[in-house]
């Protein structure tokens, strides 16, 4: 096993000591750090940025040769961390305790934690990890904050004035914000175009991260519903299928038989990820093809 320790929480710094330790390529563009991995370590691409709102992003997507340790340390003002499992899982633990939780995919997970405590990652050898973490830094003074700026909201939620402690909730599984990862994945642009499509997603996938947690506490939704993990990757596998090919003459019978699921089960993942159903998602889908070949 390979333990690596990361002493700061700012992105350029986290950068320069993963580059220290696996090697690769590092590249910054716009205040976007990309570290590019194909060697003993491991292969894959970890990637991040700081945003003026005082948020960050910091992405896994490797698969590594050794079980890996991550132990990253936090300041006397620990940040709030909002994490979503894509791929794979992760195990989580404080570097003070020894209770593990486990963050499975389409995962949500929100961390606090005591001033200068660790946080412990565990990535598993030979198993292929995407996650994302959106890291909020909390206000240094609170009295003296602007009252209405994201930061100052969000401390003022999780923490209600309160010092920091020891926290973390895994919630519900959620495939409305894979559907927005993969959305942050698939942008082209560059400059400060790439930077402003990147913050927006970012903030609207903490949205959802925010609202999967009131919705669990509040018991208003069924959690993941009846449907299991191997029926939500079908889901996400015939998403796929139709953003590919829209010109197809998709069907529900036809979706439900490559999918395996029943309609009802396929609609009910098309409600749970999209938000609608699966024929307004196909219009949905040839909508945007039409207008991108009229621009083209």
């Amino acid at each position: 096993m390979t333990t690596i320790t990361l002493t700061s929480i700012a992105i350029k710094n986290i950068f320069d000591e993963l580059h220290q330790n696996m090697s690769g390529d590092l590249s910054v563009k716009v205040k976007e750090h990309i570290l590019d991995i194909d060697n003993e370590f491991g292969r894959g691409k970890i990637r991040g940025m700081t945003f003026k709102s005082g948020i960050s992003l910091l992405e896994f997507d490797v698969k590594f040769n050794k079980d890996l340790t991550l132990r990253a340390g936090t300041s006397e003002h620990p940040p709030i961390c909002f994490a979503y499992c894509l791929r794979g899982k992760v195990i989580h633990s404080f570097g003070s305790q020894t209770e593990k939780k486990v963050l499975e995919n389409f995962q949500t997970s929100i961390l606090t934690n005591k001033a200068n405590e660790e946080n412990v990652l565990e990535f598993a050898s030979g198993e292929h990890i995407k996650i994302s973490l959106i890291v909020v830094n909390t206000v240094l003074n609170p009295n003296n904050a602007k009252k209405h700026s994201l930061n100052y909201r969000i401390q003022k939620s999780f923490l209600r004035g309160k010092s920091s402690q020891n926290s973390i909730y895994i919630g519900s599984y959620n495939l409305k914000i894979a559907d927005k990862i993969q959305q942050l994945e698939a942008i082209q642009e560059r400059g400060i175009v790439r930077s402003l499509m990147i913050e927006g997603l970012v903030h609207m996938i903490l949205a959802y991260e925010i609202q999967q947690h009131v919705d669990d506490l509040r018991r208003d939704s069924l959690n993941n519903g009846t449907l299991t993990l191997k029926e939500m990757h079908a889901v996400r596998d015939i998403s796929k299928s139709i953003l590919n090919c829209p010109e197809k003459p998709h069907c529900i019978s036809e979706l439900s038989k490559q999918a395996g699921l029943s309609p009802g089960k396929l609609q009910e993942g098309f409600k749970r990820m999209h938000g609608t159903t699966v024929s307004d998602y196909i219009r949905s889908v040839r909508v945007e093809k039409g207008e991108e070949l009229i621009k083209t």
